[in-house]
């Protein structure tokens, strides 16, 4: 997002994070300082537009929305600190993500705590920072999305052919032999997860917070969703799993997980709040998932990739302190 406040017009993608919520509300968490007086003002004036059109108050955002936001007068804020640990905000290089280029297809692995698409006070995510810093690309788009907490494999196409096939497989549903895509994470969850091997098929329901906040619950009108979870390692209380998504509905792992009684260590929607508290002290500072491999046609050669991202340092340190701690389970 541009610097709202200053004497120019901001014109903001609405990206996941956002999409569903009333637009007055979307538009008090990102003008903080702005009388919320003026923010209705500004509605009630069509100076807000979605996809250059008027909106009222009620207007709720969908995925992809091009919203016109106008020069606004704002209390004068201290600057803010950047990030720091795991990655020092949206500044950084993406040339060091790359995992897998050629002509059609760009693959990085995506570090914890960037959104693939900026929004939410978020000014750039992966997508602006790429268009920033690649302005020769004269075409490039998310083929997926990863949760802004979650790292690893993430597909841009560099050709909207390319973008329309890599949708097609993910589409078909089924692994990449079959034309469609193989997607594996690796979670790290509290308990002593019992199966060497478990298929789980919870039908998962999107809702909205009164907040306007984006969840997802198993319910029994939900959508159709099956994850396989294989066990890698056990500590006491611990498990490190990996994940296989046979659907791609959105946060599934996470509620599936939790649905089960088994949370992902740092998640901060579905997680055990107290326990990753705990956790923090121990030095995860993140939520420990990672998608580590994507197997997939070529979107235009059709040749079968296998693009792999290995797990960050962060969260490899924090299993060898677990190593250390002698509580460690042969599997």
């Amino acid at each position: 997002m541009n610097e709202l406040g200053k004497n120019s017009v901001a014109m903001v993608t609405i990206g996941e994070d956002s999409e569903g919520q009333r637009i007055d509300n979307y538009l008090l968490k990102q003008l903080k300082g702005v009388p919320k007086s003026h923010i209705y003002r500004i509605l009630r004036k069509g100076e807000v537009r979605a996809n250059k059109k008027r909106v009222d108050a009620t207007y709720r955002l969908v995925l992809g929305d091009i919203v016109r936001i106008p020069p606004v007068q704002m209390a004068r804020r201290e600057p803010a600190k950047p990030e720091s640990g795991r990655f020092q905000s949206i500044g950084a290089k993406m040339a060091q993500y790359v995992i897998f280029e050629d002509n059609a297809l760009l693959v990085i692995n995506k570090p914890s705590g960037m959104a693939v698409h900026g929004g939410s006070g978020i000014s750039r995510g992966v997508i602006e920072q790429l268009r920033l810093e690649r302005p020769e690309l004269k075409f490039i788009e998310l083929a997926h999305r990863l949760d802004r907490e979650t790292s690893g494999v993430l597909m841009l196409a560099k050709k909207r052919s390319a973008l329309v096939a890599l949708h097609q497989a993910m589409r078909e549903g089924g692994g990449a032999s079959e034309g469609g895509m193989d997607k594996f994470y690796f979670a790290l969850v509290k308990g002593n997860w019992p199966d060497a091997r478990r298929h789980v098929k919870l039908p998962l329901f999107k809702y909205l917070t009164p907040e306007g906040e984006r969840r997802v619950s198993v319910r029994e009108d939900g959508q159709p969703s099956h994850t396989i979870f294989t066990l890698k390692r056990k500590w006491q209380g611990l498990s490190l799993l990996e994940a296989e998504l046979k659907t791609g509905r959105t946060h599934q792992i996470r509620v599936h997980l939790s649905h089960l009684g088994f949370p992902i260590a740092g998640d901060d929607k579905y997680g055990d709040f107290p326990w990753n508290k705990e956790l923090q002290r121990l030095g995860l500072k993140r939520m420990f998932l990672h998608a580590h491999t994507a197997v997939i046609r070529h979107p235009v050669t059709g040749e079968l990739l296998t693009l792999e991202a290995p797990m960050p340092a962060d969260i490899q340190h924090f299993l060898q302190t677990l190593d250390k701690s002698g509580d460690a389970q042969t599997i």
